[in-house]
């Protein structure tokens, strides 16, 4: 028996307004369809205006698709809008909250919002879970950059959605920040929150999600568990210290790149489907040097972004 998504997305499409008589409009999402698995942390990822966050501004229910389907947590988005809504938390790049209440007057709010009774609340329990009972009467407008972030997440858990998307939380924020705020979503996923994030930072997204799908140009052009997605990269970089002073870069046929980066290392970067480090090393030597030194850098999840979207 499998278990049902947490979102299922099939043939979505989203074609915008004509901006004037004549013209088309903007294609944003060209039938797009993958699956976000229940339990885990799912990466959406993709370049700037790759329609991101029109398939999440579909989600949360604040754009109209075209064409195509979207379930959240079993929920069709247009047959029962509802329970679809309910089942699912945003944070949005933007801090959008009311300067003037207090965080707990924000959380109590959008209680009321989703017609939570009063006494089955969790305000004061968000407020420490996300490090901010000491806050619980400042006004929100007092708060630090960090800690609004933090309340944007406990605003979107005041229902307890099972499942929660990150619109760039970390966007513009300095590397404590960065830190606390992923402290929190992991241990809110351990909980047992499906966590669905899309960031800028790939070195992020590599280390916190199971599954990650990337988006260019309104088309699904991967969607992958991380660690074979990261396999894919082909490239690899050997780093190589001589004995003596290089007279330059040289290539091989076999060599993508090969670059002196001190008067005696060179980066020489590879298919490592092609050849091996071993045969680099021999034709480095074949050129008269002698190797003192070896270091090799695996491939990440940025190369294989670059290799895919052509982001370069």
């Amino acid at each position: 028996m499998t278990t049902t998504p947490a979102i299922r997305i099939e043939n979505l499409v989203k074609r915008y307004a004509a901006p004037g008589a004549g013209e088309v409009g903007k294609l944003a999402l060209k039938g797009v369809t993958f699956d976000v698995p229940q339990g885990g942390i799912f990466g959406l990822l993709g370049p700037n205006g790759a329609g991101k966050s029109t398939l999440i501004n579909i989600l949360a229910g604040l754009v109209r698709k075209t064409s195509g389907s979207a379930e959240i947590w079993g929920f069709d988005i247009d047959d029962n809008p509802r329970n679809a809504k309910r089942s699912i938390g945003i944070v949005p790049q933007e801090i959008v909250f009311d300067p003037f209440f207090t965080p707990f007057e924000v959380l109590e709010n959008q209680g009321g919002f989703y017609g939570i009774a009063k006494t089955l609340r969790r305000s004061e329990e968000l407020l420490r879970a996300v490090h901010l009972a000491d806050k619980r009467n400042a006004y929100a407008r007092t708060l630090s950059g960090g800690m609004k972030r933090r309340l944007l997440i406990a605003k979107a858990m005041v229902h307890s959605p099972p499942i929660l998307v990150l619109d760039e939380p970390t966007a513009g924020v300095d590397v404590e920040l960065r830190r606390l705020l992923w402290e929190l979503v992991t241990q809110l996923n351990q909980d047992g929150v499906t966590v669905v994030l899309t960031t800028h930072y790939l070195e992020e997204a590599e280390q916190l999600c199971d599954r990650i799908a990337i988006i260019n140009h309104g088309e699904l052009i991967a969607d992958k568990p991380t660690r074979e997605l990261v396999g894919m990269a082909r490239e690899k970089i050997v780093a190589v210290t001589v004995d003596k002073d290089l007279a330059g870069p040289f290539m091989e046929p076999s060599f993508i790149k090969a670059e002196v980066v001190e008067p005696r290392r060179l980066e020489v970067t590879y298919d490592r489907d092609a050849i091996s480090a071993g045969q680099v090393l021999a034709l480095v030597q074949g050129h008269g040097y002698a190797i003192e030194d070896v270091s090799t850098r695996e491939a990440d999840l940025e190369d294989v972004f670059v290799q895919l979207t052509g982001a370069g």
